[in-house]
């Protein structure tokens, strides 16, 4: 059964299911963090509207800058404003940033220990017909393996507000991960987040089923089709890669023995990586790991594309029933 003490969406697992793009939700929340803080600035690569930066533009004109389309200007700008002791955000689609000016994030940003945000907009398959030159899928290998830099990957709008507001108070380099299109809202203003914190959203003592991003919601339905046969599988949010819930997740996968991870990028270097390295050192214990393996993506509708690289419910219900006769 679902967690009550997570708050969660009354109507999460409904035909109801309220959706929003996850971006919408970063977009206010850099409003509010820019109400508390006169300090936080907005940095954009010619991307405002799509990467949901225009409401700050609009509210706080004089603490936004259109760079144009130079990710890597973008990046060096913000961190010399860093510098100085202002917070920036920088925003553009993840395939440009981190995935062009990964280099000057690396020395400006992690290397310098600067105080700057970089939001990747339009991450993973669900970006949908731009097809594979935009749709990122490698971005949280990249930004995971780089020293002093946080990892935010929120499951829905509402996270991602939240997260926003909580990088903006946190010192340090940091990524936040943000979807495209429109996705089922599974958490509420009452869930706690922290950003040293999974969280597990559905309670089970057969499988652990550990997600972040828009796959959060998909592993809760294979959780609820996986209770049709009898198996109860334990649902963990985490959003936050690095630093990663050590605790809680091993706690879990201690418990249950088993545990699948889901993701909408690769599974070699992203959460399926860090988590197999966790369960490697601590507790090793059988694994699956569904994303994308070893594969860039491909033009379509998002929900098409998501079915089709087996990123949908019954794909992850079906790794965790094999998972567990195995072990049986």
């Amino acid at each position: 059964m679902l967690n009550p003490t997570m708050h969660l969406a009354v109507n999460v697992l409904t035909k109801d299911v309220q959706q929003e793009p996850i971006r919408a939700g970063f977009g206010r929340g850099l409003v509010t963090a820019g109400k508390r803080n006169a300090s936080v600035v907005a940095l954009c690569a010619d991307l405002t509207g799509s990467t949901k930066m225009d409401g700050f533009a609009k509210a706080f004109p004089e603490r936004f800058i259109e760079v144009g389309i130079a990710e890597q200007n973008l990046v060096t700008v913000a961190s010399g404003m860093a510098l100085t002791g202002k917070v920036p955000f920088v925003s553009s689609y993840a395939a440009f940033s981190p995935g062009r000016n990964w280099e000057q994030i690396r020395t400006t940003v992690a290397l310098n220990q600067t105080n700057v945000k970089i939001v990747g907009s339009h991450a993973g398959v669900s970006v949908g017909p731009d097809g594979a030159t935009h749709q990122m899928l490698e971005d949280i290998a990249l930004m995971r393996v780089l020293p002093n830099m946080t990892v935010v990957v929120p499951c829905d709008a509402v996270e991602a507000e939240k997260a926003t507001i909580a990088l903006a108070g946190n010192q340090g380099g940091a990524y936040l991960r943000l979807a495209r299109e429109k996705s089922p809202v599974v958490t509420t203003a009452a869930t706690p987040f922290a950003l040293n914190k999974a969280q597990i959203f559905r309670e089970g003592s057969d499988i652990t089923i550990v997600a972040c991003g828009i796959m959060v919601y998909q592993a809760l339905v294979a959780a609820e089709q996986l209770a049709k046969k009898g198996i109860e599988a334990e649902v963990i949010n985490c959003p936050v890669i690095k630093p990663l819930d050590n605790v809680r997740l091993l706690a879990s996968i201690k418990k249950t023995g088993r545990v699948v991870t889901c993701e909408e990028g690769q599974i070699a270097g992203g959460l399926g990586g860090v988590v197999a390295e966790l369960v490697a050192e601590h507790n090793p214990v059988p694994m699956r790991r569904i994303g994308m393996r070893d594969h860039f993506g491909e033009s379509g509708a998002p929900e098409e594309l998501l079915e089709h690289f087996g990123l949908t419910a019954p794909h992850i219900a079906e790794a965790a029933t094999e998972l567990i006769k195995e072990k049986s």
